[in-house]
C-alpha cells in the first residue's frame, strides 16, 4: 500500500487535479455478482445469483456473508459513478484492492499528463470503460523553439490501442502531440459515436486529416483546433460535413492558415442549430462574418477572423452591412476573440455586446489605449481579458477602472526583443492590482518593473493562483532602485497563499529562491529564466516546495549539485526541464543510476555534436515503462 501511495503521488499535476495512477497492468475482471446477474443490488438490499436456486430464500445477511466483496464492489461502483474529480478517484483507488477494482471499472475519463509516462497497453489493461481521453505530449518549452521539432510525442501508438480497446470512445483532447493524417483517419473510422476532438498546440497533419474527421464523424459536436499547425493539402474539408442538420456545438479553426470554402461554411453554420462557439481564421472577412452572424444569432463565443474591409470592397465602394445590428442581435454573446488584421474604425460594431461580455481577447489586435477605452468602459462583467502591450499602461488603467470582476489578465508583447522600450510597465501592473482585486491569474510581459508594484499586487490580489511576470531582457533589476527583484517575488509567495503557478524573471539572487522554498508550499509549476546566483537557489526550491510537479529552467547558473538536491522529490514530479544551465553528463548520469524509474534524456540540437561533459538540455520525467523506443538520434537516454 505504501508503494501504491508513492506512485499515486507521482501522478499529481498542476491542472488542479492529478493525472491517472496507472501503476498496475491488466485490471481485474468485472466482479462475479455482476457477471452472473447483470444487475446491481436492488433498493431493498437483496439480490439473487445464478449459483443459488431461486426457490431458496436468501436473506441480505446470508448473501453478504457468502459474497461480501461482490456486494461491496457493486455498492462502490454505484457510489463512484458520482465521483468526478481525478484527485478524489485516485485517492479512492488507494484504499484497498476492492476499491481499486471498482474505481477502474467506473472511470470513463482517462487523463495522461505525459504520453511517455505510461504505455497505451497499460492504460487499456486497467481501464475498460473509457469514453474520454486527455493526452499530453511535449513539455511547454517546446512552444518557444527550445526543443527540436522531431522529438517525439506521436499519437499513432495511442490511437491504434484506443481503436481496439474503446469502440464507444466519444472524446479526445490532445496537447502538444505529433499527429498524422492517418492517425485522424483511424480515429474517424474506429468510433461510430465519436463526438469531440480538441487539438491544442499539435502538429504533423493537414486539411486531408480534417477531411476524414468532417466526413466520417456523423455525430461530431466539437472540433476545436487551437494554436495548432495545419498543413494546406488543398482539400476542401469544410464542405465534407454531413448534409442535413448537424450536431455541431463548437467549431474553432482560427489557427488554420489557409483559405476555406466560405459558401460551404455558411451552409454548415445554417444547418447547425446547436452551434454556440465559432472561431474563424484570418481568411474570413468582416463581410462574411456578418453573413454568419445573421445565420447564427445563438452564438455565445465568437472569433471574428479578419476584422476589416476587403480590398475588393474598398475598390468597389460597396455599401457596408449593418455590423452593429448583427452584433446587437447576438443576445447570448459572452466571449469575443479574433480581431486579426484589425481596422480600429470597426470596433464600434461590438459596443452593443460589451455589457454582457465575460471574456475579451485582443491578443491579435494592435490597438491603442484610446481605441480600447470606448470598448472596455462598458465591460463591467468582464472576467478574462487578453491584449497586446500596444494598449500601454493607460489602457491597463482603463481596464482597472471598469473591470472589477476580472479574474484573468494576459498582456503579450508586440515586440519581444530585449533591447526595446516596452509600452507597459510597473504603472499598469499597479493599476490592475488596485482596481481588480478579484484577480486570480496574470501573465504580464514587460521591459521594466519595480519591487513596489509587485508587492502592491501581492497585498491587493490575495486570490492569486497564477503569477507569471516575464521581464524581457536578462537580469534586469528594479528599474527605480537598481535592486534585485527578490523582495517583489518574495511578497508574492508570502502573501498569495493560494499560489500554484509561478514564473520568475529579472535580476534575482538566491534569496528569491529561498522565499519560494519557504513560502511556496502549494506551488505546482515553476518557470525560471536568467535567474539565481548558485546551486543553493535551486536547492531551496527542491527542498522547500513539496507540491512541485513541473519545473522549467533556462539560462540559469544551476549545476550538478543543485540537480542532486532533488533526488528525494523527482519521483513525485511530472517533469524537470533544464536548458543552458551548468549541468554535466556525469551529473545527469548519476541521477539516472540513482533513480531507475526516472527517464533522463539529454537533448542536443540537430547540428550539435555529442560531448562528454556539457549538457545543453536535460529533460527528466517519471515513467512506468522505462526509456521510450522512438527517441531520435539527437536524444540520448541515460541509464
Amino acid at each position: 500500500m505504501r508503494q501504491d501511495l508513492t506512485v499515486q503521488q507521482m501522478s499529481e499535476d498542476d491542472d488542479r487535479s492529478p493525472p491517472l495512477d496507472l501503476r498496475c497492468g491488466a485490471a481485474p475482471s468485472i466482479n462475479k455478482a455482476r457477471n452472473c446477474s447483470g444487475e446491481a443490488v436492488s433498493g431493498s438490499g437483496s439480490s439473487t445469483s445464478s449459483s443459488i436456486p431461486a426457490s431458496v430464500p436468501v436473506t441480505v445477511t446470508e448473501y453478504q456473508s457468502q459474497y461480501p466483496d461482490q456486494v461491496l464492489e457493486i455498492v462502490l461502483e454505484n457510489v463512484l459513478q458520482f465521483l468526478t474529480s481525478r484527485r478524489d478517484r485516485n485517492a479512492a483507488s488507494l484504499v484497498c484492492k476492492s476499491w481499486w477494482r471498482a474505481e477502474a471499472l467506473t472511470r470513463s475519463e482517462l487523463f495522461i499528463g505525459n504520453c511517455y509516462a505510461v504505455s497505451p497497453d497499460r492504460a487499456r489493461g486497467r481501464f475498460r470503460r473509457v469514453r474520454s481521453v486527455v493526452l499530453k505530449g511535449k513539455p511547454r518549452f517546446a512552444d518557444f523553439n527550445l526543443m527540436p521539432p522531431d522529438w517525439g510525442a506521436h499519437f499513432g501508438p495511442w490511437v491504434c490501442v484506443l481503436a481496439n480497446a474503446y469502440p464507444w470512445l466519444e472524446k479526445v483532447y490532445l496537447k502538444r502531440m505529433s499527429i498524422t493524417d492517418d492517425d485522424l483517419a483511424l480515429l474517424a473510422e474506429s468510433f461510430s459515436g465519436f463526438k469531440e476532438l480538441t487539438l491544442v498546440c499539435c502538429e504533423g497533419f493537414g486539411t486531408c486529416g480534417l477531411a476524414f474527421i468532417a466526413s466520417k464523424c456523423r455525430q461530431l459536436r466539437v472540433l476545436d483546433l487551437i494554436e495548432t499547425e495545419v498543413t494546406d493539402d488543398e482539400v476542401d474539408w469544410i464542405s465534407l460535413f454531413p448534409e442535413g442538420e448537424t450536431c455541431l456545438e463548437s467549431l474553432i479553426f482560427d489557427c488554420v492558415d489557409c483559405a476555406i470554402n466560405f459558401e460551404a461554411l455558411e451552409k454548415l453554420v445554417a444547418r447547425s442549430p446547436f452551434l454556440r462557439k465559432l472561431r474563424l481564421n484570418r481568411h474570413v472577412s468582416i463581410r462574411q462574418l456578418y453573413r454568419l452572424m445573421v445565420r447564427a444569432p445563438q452564438l455565445t463565443h465568437l472569433g471574428t477572423g479578419k476584422y476589416g474591409p476587403t480590398e475588393v470592397a474598398q475598390r468597389q465602394g460597396d455599401t457596408e452591412p449593418d455590423y452593429i445590428a448583427a452584433f446587437a442581435a447576438c443576445k447570448s454573446l459572452v466571449c469575443l476573440s479574433g480581431f486579426r488584421e484589425i481596422t480600429p474604425d470597426y470596433l464600434s460594431a461590438i459596443y452593443p455586446v460589451c455589457a454582457n461580455l465575460t471574456s475579451l481577447n485582443f491578443s491579435y489586435a494592435t490597438i491603442t489605449a484610446d481605441q480600447l477605452k470606448p470598448v472596455i468602459c462598458n465591460c463591467h462583467k468582464l472576467q478574462i481579458f487578453w491584449a497586446l502591450d500596444s494598449i500601454c499602461d493607460e489602457g491597463l488603467q482603463a481596464v482597472a477602472a471598469t473591470c472589477k470582476e476580472l479574474r484573468e489578465l494576459r498582456v503579450f508583447p508586440m515586440n519581444a526583443q530585449e533591447d526595446v522600450e516596452g509600452p507597459v510597465s510597473e504603472v499598469g501592473l499597479q493599476a490592475i492590482s488596485e482596481g481588480c482585486r478579484k484577480l486570480q491569474s496574470i501573465l504580464y510581459f514587460c521591459q521594466r518593473m519595480t519591487n513596489a508594484a509587485v508587492i502592491a499586487m501581492s497585498s491587493n490580489c490575495l486570490e492569486l493562483e497564477v503569477f507569471r511576470l516575464c521581464i524581457m531582457g536578462r537580469h534586469r533589476p528594479d528599474h527605480a532602485t537598481g535592486e534585485p527583484m527578490d523582495e517583489g517575488f518574495g511578497a508574492i509567495v508570502r502573501n498569495c497563499r493560494k499560489l500554484t503557478r509561478l514564473a520568475v524573471s529579472g535580476l534575482l539572487t538566491d534569496r528569491a529562491f529561498g522565499y519560494i522554498g519557504k513560502y511556496g508550499k502549494l506551488i505546482r509549476t515553476l518557470s525560471v529564466a536568467f535567474a539565481g546566483d548558485s546551486d543553493m537557489g535551486l536547492k531551496y526550491v527542491l527542498e522547500g516546495c513539496p507540491k512541485l510537479q513541473k519545473l522549467e529552467i533556462r539560462d540559469s547558473p544551476f549545476g550538478d549539485a543543485a540537480l542532486r538536491s532533488g533526488l528525494h522529490h523527482y519521483y513525485n514530479m511530472r517533469f524537470l526541464w533544464m536548458s543552458s544551465c551548468r549541468l554535466t553528463r556525469q551529473g545527469c548520469q548519476e541521477i539516472a543510476q540513482a533513480m531507475p524509474r526516472l527517464v533522463v534524456e539529454v537533448i542536443r540540437s540537430d547540428d550539435e555534436e555529442e560531448t562528454d561533459n556539457y549538457v545543453e538540455t536535460l529533460y527528466m520525467y517519471r515513467s512506468l515503462e522505462g526509456p521510450r523506443h522512438d527517441a531520435p538520434k539527437f536524444v540520448t537516454i541515460l541509464r
